[in-house]
């Protein structure tokens, strides 16, 4: 519960925020406050909408629609991600709000489905955005619009010290079936094409509020340079792995794009901050049918081991055995990584062949 924020600390949370935004003459006092006599606020969350049509600042800011005066919202959110201050006052946006729904919103807690059998007026005490979509299941949000949702989202949970279970959609409190918002989404960040989900919103939301306002999602083009570093090792000679203990593989051969990068006799692979992936190419002999040879990624700081990945495992099938295993991992700043082995056998077996092929992108 709070009270709605000032025009002034709209303009900051919008700035801080990263959210293009430019403001309609006369946004500052407009609002249904002196036409229903109710005050706007105190607010308790933001109510997310589509418009259901294109071009429709004049519909939300100035006409209405049948019945419901203007103006219908605080903000429209055009399709090039800018954001249109319309009204700072009590808007037609919301309508009635299941009281089940209202309540959770508050305690932010996961919003139940609609109890109609008792309501609350949700232009009372709810933001609107209304972003533009067609709402026809084949319109897209654009990247530029969805991201600037997440940010506006995010600029007035973190100017009320909201969580993201303080956003929601229209379709999750309306008791009159209202279907928005809804529409697949041109991409986000890394992500490329979805459909649009408030689960989904809320997490993104979550994500920003996790990190400073001026944070922005990592993107492929930030992510993927064209030229990652290409790392092929392996041995020279195969060697005895004894039974019973986890052992670095020893790389003693380097086939890498600028040979001398990597040390000989090295297990290390790849030194941190990076990313990661690739195969590595193991041939055993003398592991009998069925015993099992397990294969672990380690991460390393220095000499001391501070963390293992998932477990792999090579199952012997008789005399000679060969298996491909994918290397695909994330790499912290200062730690390194290295393979380690483990024959569960009895007996030493032998580590005939170890070929590493990877592409490292580094990271800033």
């Amino acid at each position: 519960m709070a009270p709605p924020l000032t025009p002034a600390e709209w303009r900051a949370a919008l700035r801080a925020e990263g959210v293009p935004f430019i403001e309609l003459d006369g946004w500052t006092t407009r609002g249904r406050d002196a036409a229903t006599g109710k005050i706007f606020g105190p607010v308790h969350g933001v109510l997310n909408h589509h418009t259901a049509g294109v071009d429709s600042l004049a519909t939300i800011a100035y006409n209405g629609t049948a019945g419901l005066p203007a103006p219908l919202a605080h903000g429209l959110l055009r399709k090039n991600g800018v954001v249109v201050l319309v009204a700072d006052g009590r808007a037609n946006h919301a309508g009635l709000v299941a009281a089940n729904v209202y309540r959770a919103l508050v305690d932010e807690e996961p919003l139940p489905k609609q109890d109609k059998s008792e309501t609350v007026d949700g232009n009372d005490c709810l933001y609107g955005l209304e972003v533009e979509n067609l709402g026809n299941g084949k319109d897209r949000y654009t990247r530029q619009q969805y991201d600037s949702w997440v940010r506006f989202n995010a600029a007035l949970c973190r100017a009320h010290n909201w969580g993201q279970g303080s956003v929601a959609g229209h379709l999750e409190t309306s008791v009159e079936g209202k279907p928005d918002p809804a529409g697949p989404v041109e991409g986000y960040g890394r992500r490329g094409g979805f459909a649009f989900t408030m689960a989904q919103l809320r997490a993104d939301v979550g994500e920003r509020l996790a990190h400073p306002a001026s944070w922005s999602p990592p993107t492929a083009q930030e992510e993927d340079p064209v030229n990652p570093q290409y790392v092929n090792l392996g041995l020279v000679h195969g060697y005895q792995l004894a039974s019973g203990e986890w052992t670095e593989i020893q790389f003693t051969q380097e086939w890498n794009d600028e040979p001398g990068d990597h040390a000989a006799n090295s297990a290390v692979f790849v030194a941190g901050p990076a990313r990661f992936h690739g195969t590595l190419s193991l041939r055993l002999e003398g592991l009998p049918e069925g015993e099992v040879v397990q294969v672990r990624q380690s991460e390393y700081e220095g000499t001391t081991l501070k963390g293992d990945h998932p477990i792999d495992e090579v199952i012997g099938t008789g005399g000679g055995t060969f298996r491909v295993l994918p290397l695909v991992n994330r790499l912290g700043s200062g730690r390194t990584m290295r393979v380690r082995l483990l024959n569960q056998h009895s007996e030493d077996i032998e580590v005939a062949s170890a070929v590493l092929k990877v592409l490292v992108w580094q990271e800033g």
